[in-house]
């Protein structure tokens, strides 16, 4: 069963209250009511759907922090590899832990709001959490985008995290990086569909 993400925007209540007032009006006052009250239901059932948080079961490995597609992955000089998984509007947009662990670090950094897919995005505001695991460091970038205004963690630095768990969200779209230990070889590939808490990144 789906559940309400954490952090969900007042934008959803203020929409569904909005939408019960028109259609008691529209009962009530006026059939005219109801040319308004359909594109706002119409809004606050996309909001229905992106807010969503449904159950999942982790799967072997290091698993994808985010529902999306692998938009690129980069070997970087220090032996890393970056896979990036970008979210579009339908996709679930809560975050989970790749691994169990301990948060060594939840670090917000200010930046720009372009849109995830372009490439100036590495500039754009973010959460940036460090995982201390027995894989080794795993560093997750939360990236917001032109519309993903508010990135929402749900945990702090010095706890204990099981891999799955839920670590935190991005309203409206937006792109999720890891870094994946140095020798760690990602098991996905470009433009394959990822599933949070699910699909194996690599394999330890």
């Amino acid at each position: 069963m789906a559940l309400l993400a954490r952090g969900t925007s007042p934008w959803f209540w203020a929409t569904w209250i909005l939408a019960i007032i028109l259609a008691a009006l529209a009962w009530r006052v006026s059939p005219w009511v109801w040319l308004a009250f359909l594109p706002v239901f119409a809004v606050g059932l996309l909001m229905l759907n992106f807010f969503r948080d449904p159950e999942r079961t982790p799967g072997p490995g290091i698993v994808a922090p985010a529902d999306g597609v692998v938009q690129s992955i980069d070997e970087w000089e220090d032996g890393r590899i970056r896979v990036a998984i970008f979210m579009d509007p339908l996709n679930v947009h809560v975050n989970r832990a790749p691994f169990d662990g301990t948060v060594r670090s939840v670090t917000h950094v200010d930046g720009a709001f372009v849109p995830a897919f372009d490439k100036d995005s590495d500039q754009n505001e973010r959460v940036v959490w460090i995982f201390d695991t027995a894989a080794g460091e795993l560093e997750v970038v939360q990236i917001a985008g032109a519309v993903a205004r508010r990135i929402v963690p749900y945990l702090e630095a010095g706890g204990r995290v099981k891999k799955g768990e839920r670590i935190g969200m991005i309203r409206l779209g937006s792109r999720v990086d890891t870094y994946l230990p140095p020798g760690v070889q990602p098991t996905v590939a470009l433009r394959q569909k990822s599933v949070a808490g699910v699909t194996t990144l690599a394999e330890v």
